[in-house]
């Protein structure tokens, strides 16, 4: 049985309703895949530049500082070593790619399971035409105020829109994202998830509004 919800203006007022897609919100909620596609999400987060010089990367040190015997000092082959200063870090941090891969599938699944977390708690609220004319902060505040959100908000927009993103974007508990890049983490994170209307048919495409499917497959094959 799908979800009805009620769809609502920028001013909260109430215009219509709409069912919420079956196929993402009425899934079994599976956290251990949550858990691992989340991982998997912070771990390719991760820039692994990390980089430390060993002693035969550094400069300097070709020849012992000085004779093995008789000076009363603690022998020294170079003043690489990693005890003195300059010298080369033991066993330091080099590059390294933290990314794990995820099935699509699992990705999916994931993605399906968090939406029907926050549908199944009521948290999830649909608006028709969510977009501002000019960027202006004070306009999405009352927007989010009139349509009854708290703690932290994800607005899943239908494609880029510079003004309304402009408009959420000094807000610190907001969160924009166009609907083509929603994902598990960002879905767990945010208490509330406030969807345009015109992007729930689109979830899971991997298109935006006015993208064709054509241009969504030349944009993957240019990425791999």
């Amino acid at each position: 049985m799908a979800t009805t919800i009620d769809v609502l203006d920028l001013a909260g007022a109430k215009v219509g309703s709409v069912d919420l897609p079956a196929a993402w919100f009425e899934g079994e909620v599976n956290v251990p895949v949550m858990h691992q596609v989340v991982t998997a999400q912070l771990a390719a987060a991760r820039q692994g530049t990390h980089k430390t010089k060993t002693r035969a990367e550094v400069a300097g040190g070709g020849r012992k500082p000085w004779r093995q015997k008789g000076t009363g000092r603690a022998r020294q082959g170079s003043i690489r070593s990693p005890q003195w200063v300059g010298g080369g870090v033991a066993h330091g941090r080099t590059p390294k790619d933290w990314s794990v891969r995820v099935n699509k599938k699992v990705k999916r699944a994931a993605l399906r399971s968090a939406l029907t977390d926050r549908a199944n708690h009521g948290a999830v609220t649909v608006v028709r035409e969510l977009a501002f004319d000019a960027p202006r902060t004070k306009d999405a505040v009352a927007a989010l105020a009139a349509v009854g959100t708290f703690g932290k908000v994800l607005v899943v927009l239908a494609d880029r829109h510079e003004a309304t993103e402009r408009s959420f974007r000094n807000l610190p508990r907001v969160h924009t994202i166009v609907v083509d890049q929603l994902n598990t983490h960002d879905v767990l994170v945010s208490d509330v998830l406030v969807f345009d209307e015109a992007a729930l048919e689109l979830i899971g495409t991997g298109r935006r509004r006015g993208q064709d499917e054509a241009t969504t497959a030349t944009t993957e094959e240019a990425a791999k």
